[in-house]
């Protein structure tokens, strides 16, 4: 419980402070998807951001290590050809599914990267939405040294 209440001060934190910092606007701060991100499952996920289930494919790019020695600090990409509006990634086994979301501005390339927690080795899921539809690539990444308080 504490994990998850410290979470979701650090997303409102950050949230806040892109505002002040005039990186994000007020009305996109509002519109931040508190609900995907207290979502458990993949599935939980894809149904707060509408859409069908995601469809594996070759055209989504996961860049993970197979192996993370620190699970505070794994490295984790995604990126496609495809013209994607926005781009999530997931870990199944966290506490909270969704670990990261983008939206990508028309004509942006559609790529991303961040650092994401991991408490335990677990299948890491990058998403892009195409066409109103999630296309997905997934990939199970080793932790030797748990992230969440592991």
């Amino acid at each position: 419980m504490n994990v998850q209440r410290r979470r979701l001060l650090q997303m409102t934190a950050l949230v806040g402070l892109m505002a002040s910092a005039g990186l994000m606007t007020e009305a996109e701060a509002a519109t931040w998807n508190k609900a995907a991100f207290e979502a458990k499952t993949l599935d939980d996920v894809v149904k707060v951001l509408g859409g069908s289930a995601p469809q594996q494919s070759d055209a989504v790019i996961l860049r993970a290590p197979d192996i993370a020695e620190n699970g505070a600090v794994v490295p984790v990409g995604v990126e496609t050809n495809l013209k994607a509006t926005e781009m999530a990634i997931l870990v199944e086994k966290n506490p909270n599914a969704m670990a990261a979301m983008f939206i990508i501005p028309a004509g942006a390339e559609a790529f991303a990267s961040t650092r994401v927690k991991m408490g335990q080795t677990s299948n890491v899921f990058a998403l892009a939405k195409v066409d109103g539809k999630w296309l997905m690539a997934s990939k199970e990444v080793k932790v030797t040294l748990g992230g969440c308080g592991g």
